[in-house]
């Protein structure tokens, strides 16, 4: 098979997840050309057809789409490979199952493919009673059926077998001892290519030893199932980084490699850029007659090489003087190719596309689905991700625009306009179509819009006086304006979303700063003695150098959301959205350890301790042995775990706005100055909730000194503000620690001084009295205690207001504001919260039940109107 087509190189659309539409397929076909790859495998775990109904044939429009597709690649000189999953239910002794996959592999001959591939992976290795009859193991099933194939076909150059035991890991009891892979080697027919993606499912390295071992007990060399870049284990993570862990030495070693890339088809330029650059340098071995047999059995003097190589020509060669090197001499070297593949990118962003890879001149109409569709889970969401309902994917976005193909990988380009999402019938709902277009009408006056008020409102700071205000208030940093993306900015995206197994350089520096910050804070601590000032002027000088990164990472997420392609934006946001708002919250707790945390002596019960293995690893590094999706969440989960209030998942569970926003919203701790600003925003929401008229007209601080006053004075440390671009206070969270010890404080030394700011009303009943004077009739009232059963659980009180209220619904500033709160709270030692809501706030009542809270007493339990609402830390 390989020996008489060459080395076959390119990609497998293999995922579990939404296929790609047929328009990103012939895009894909355009970089494979130009870029000089070859071959395109079609095998989507999401295609109905490919996989679950397999035994159904295509219908004549479904036919016609996919003849159009064959006829695309064969005209950018590509391979075109079509597989067939059966192993889900096929009985391999039924006659009629065998034809069945006969008429459907005739069929797509029939459209002009000359390549095929039969896939087993991912299935159970028991076999039915009538397969136990006829056949001796589970292997001798599946080699049957294929040998059968494959000269019903008339042996096809390309044939491909995908068995269940693909990968190192998957062999039982081993590679070298394992009866099944034995006899798929001496059974299967010599020609038959034998699909394998390494030492694991997502490996690491491929090494020349490995696949010799491979080739020994197959009897031919592997073909290569690369999912390096696969992404569809973990909904939080992208994978942008360079192909890499595989010598260019390896080519004499395969019959072929396909890359198995991420879900979002946006975000596999870079790694198909490299993967060709790899191509082209492992075609040196075979173009100069390498000798397999002298190739070593390690990888060591391999990757050694090739990274002294690397850095030598870092810097200094250029993508022409790249292509004209044609020796052993010139290897692959990762990140050179990644400098001239992020070049090319930043072409591709420059682009005015909208998602779906239209142009944004001329408004195209995009295909619906026509084929069968999807089954989804009970209660989900019809246009989510199957694999991804069931992670609890936060990934929605705006209909016909993130992910824009059908559930079904065939997608008619004559069909009517699909502005939104089908639902379980694969039809569009009354009145979605005009919803639709009136979204598609916004998103293409969005950007410019956007952008233009932006910096028509919006002045930039002098350097000087930035570096002043990060010190000064604690490296705000908001964006001020948004300019298209720089280089720096693109390396610094691919760093952050590098590869399954490794961040790159910004990455590392992000998580190794935020780790030695939490395990550094005993000196800056409350408590800390003054002896050793050295070490709390390290800490601080590193604390800004965290926040400044994730300044930078702001500024990123706000000129990608202006980039011109919103086909890239759209497949990347909600990776770079949870990632920004982690670091919002990380940026904030940061700060308020500065003073605020207290320093504890406990060995493993320290918060600190909790996650220890974060302390001196990056969850990447401690993989050993495992697969990548044993640590999930990529960087921002690792950030996430650092934090106190890490295992909560609800707690950052930020889905993305509908449509993405550059405006900004900054958390940092409570500042003297705040207080003003805080108590306007408390007069505001009382205004809301009372008819009458501003009860501050003749005490401007009666309202705020009567809901924050106390806590702003005895308990400072444990309030948080949400700040706007514009510098303007919207919000806060205020807790106290321990609700028992506030209330003596109060009646010690606070309300008696508000007693004598605002004198007891003279009026006895409520209909003679005023507003002001009902409000300052609360200092002179006895507050109800809470009972003990409560606070045994729940010491401590939260607080969280926004305006305008109905910020509340925007759980992702919210959340990350009440995730500051609770994770300053839990750092200090705090078991559990409670909050008072009044019943009749449903807004409220639902946005606490998110984060958590449960009902700890109705209204009608205590002498007050509210309910009590808990959670514990």
């Amino acid at each position: 098979m390989g020996d008489r087509h060459g080395f076959l190189c390119g990609v497998v659309e293999g995922f579990y997840g939404r296929p790609w539409s047929m328009e990103q397929r012939k895009v894909l076909f355009q970089w494979m050309e130009k870029w000089g790859l070859n071959t395109y495998l079609y095998g989507p775990k999401d295609d109905l057809k490919h996989r679950l109904l397999w035994r159904e044939m295509y219908s004549a429009e479904e036919a016609a789409q996919l003849k159009t597709l064959v006829q695309a690649a064969g005209s950018r000189g590509l391979r075109f490979v079509y597989a067939l999953s059966p192993g889900q239910d096929i009985i391999f002794s039924s006659s009629c199952d065998v034809g069945l996959m006969k008429r459907k592999l005739r069929q797509v001959a029939g459209f002009g493919c000359q390549a095929f591939a039969i896939l087993f992976d991912d299935i159970d290795h028991s076999l039915c009673q009538a397969d136990k009859e006829a056949f001796s193991s589970f292997a001798h099933a599946e080699v049957s059926v294929a040998n059968e194939i494959f000269h019903y076909l008339e042996k096809p150059d390309i044939f491909l077998f995908c068995p269940t035991e693909y990968c190192d890991t998957l062999c039982y009891p081993s590679l070298s001892k394992s009866t099944y892979l034995r006899t798929v080697g001496e059974e299967l027919h010599p020609d038959i290519g034998v699909v394998w993606t390494g030492t694991k499912v997502i490996s690491r390295e491929l090494s020349v030893e490995s696949l010799a071992g491979v080739e020994e007990v197959l009897r031919r060399r592997p073909f290569i199932w690369d999912n390096l870049h696969a992404n569809d284990y973990d909904s939080k993570r992208v994978f942008l980084g360079p192909f890499k862990g595989r010598s260019a030495r390896l080519v004499p070693c395969l019959r072929g490699l396909l890359l198995n890339p991420n879900c979002e088809f946006e975000a596999n330029f870079i790694a198909l850029h490299t993967l060709a650059s790899w191509y082209r340098s492992g075609s040196c071995c075979t173009d100069t007659g390498f000798n397999r047999q002298n190739i070593p059995c390690t990888t060591t003097e391999d990757q050694q090489q090739e990274k002294e190589t690397c850095e030598r020509e870092k810097g200094k060669q250029t993508e022409t003087q790249a292509h004209k090197e044609g020796s052993l001499q010139s290897l692959y070297c990762p990140e050179e190719a990644l400098s001239r593949a992020i070049q090319d990118w930043m072409e591709e962003i420059a682009k005015p596309l909208q998602p779906g890879r239209q142009s944004r001149q001329v408004e195209k109409q995009s295909p619906v689905n026509n084929t069968e569709p999807k089954r989804v889970p009970e209660g989900a969401d019809p246009g989510q991700e199957p694999d991804k309902i069931t992670r609890g994917s936060n990934h929605k976005l705006p209909q016909g625009a993130h992910k824009n193909s059908p559930p079904s990988s065939l997608s008619s380009p004559s069909s009517p306009a699909q502005q939104g999402e089908t639902g379980p019938g694969g039809g569009i709902e009354p009145g979605e179509e005009e919803r639709g277009k009136a979204e598609q009408q916004s998103l293409l006056n969005w950007g410019e819009t956007s952008n233009e008020k932006e910096r028509q409102s919006d002045g930039v700071e002098e350097e000087g006086e930035r570096e002043r205000l990060l010190k000064e208030k604690g490296c705000r940093g908001e964006v001020q304006a948004c300019e298209p993306l720089t280089p720096a900015q693109v390396r610094m995206l691919v760093g952050l979303y590098y590869l399954p197994h490794e961040h790159g350089v910004e990455g590392q520096r992000l998580l190794k700063d935020f780790q030695w910050l939490n395990s550094k804070s005993d000196c800056v601590s409350v408590n800390v003695k003054k002896s050793e000032p050295r070490k709390a002027e390290e800490w601080r000088s590193r604390a800004l150098q965290f926040q400044l990164a994730c300044d930078g990472i702001s500024r990123l997420h706000s000129c990608f959301i202006s980039s011109s392609n919103r086909a890239v934006l759209y497949d990347l946001y909600p990776y770079l959205w949870d990632l920004r708002n982690t670091l919002l919250v990380a940026k904030a707790f940061v700060m308020w350890l500065d003073g605020r945390v207290l320093c504890d002596h406990y060995s493993f019960s320290s918060w600190r301790n909790c996650f220890h293995w974060c302390r001196s690893n990056a969850s990447v590094d401690l993989l050993g042995e495992s697969e990548p999706w044993v640590f999930k969440g990529g960087i921002a989960g690792e950030l996430q775990m650092m934090l106190p209030m890490g295992m909560n998942i609800e707690l950052f569970t930020h889905p993305p706005p509908v449509f993405p926003s550059t405006k900004l919203y900054s958390i940092r701790p409570f500042l003297p100055r705040d207080k003003v600003e805080l108590y306007r925003i408390c007069r505001r929401l009382h205004c809301k909730t009372r008819d009458g008229p501003d009860a501050s007209q003749c005490h401007p601080d009666l309202v705020g000194g009567r809901l924050l006053g106390a806590a702003l004075s005895l308990s400072p440390e444990y309030c948080f503000v949400l700040e706007e671009e514009e510098e303007e206070l919207c919000g806060y969270a205020l807790g106290v620690m321990d609700i028992k010890t506030f209330h003596k404080k109060c009646e010690a030394t606070w309300l008696p001084a508000m007693r004598e700011k605002y004198p007891k009303p003279t009026a006895t009943t409520a209909p003679g009295r005023t507003l002001t004077q009902e409000a300052a009739l609360f200092f002179h009232s006895e507050r109800p205690s809470y009972p003990d059963s409560l606070l045994y659980h729940f010491p401590s009180m939260v607080q969280l207001d926004v305006l305008p209220p109905d910020l509340l619904l925007d759980t992702s500033v919210t959340r990350s504001l009440a995730t500051c709160l609770l994770s300053a709270l839990k750092a200090n030692g705090s078991q559990g919260v409670f909050c008072e809501v009044l019943p009749t706030d449903r807004t409220r009542l639902e946005f606490l039940t998110k984060l958590g809270f449960l009902e700890i007493f109705g209204s009608d339990a205590l002498t007050r109107e509210d309910m009590v609402l808990g959670r514990l830390l």
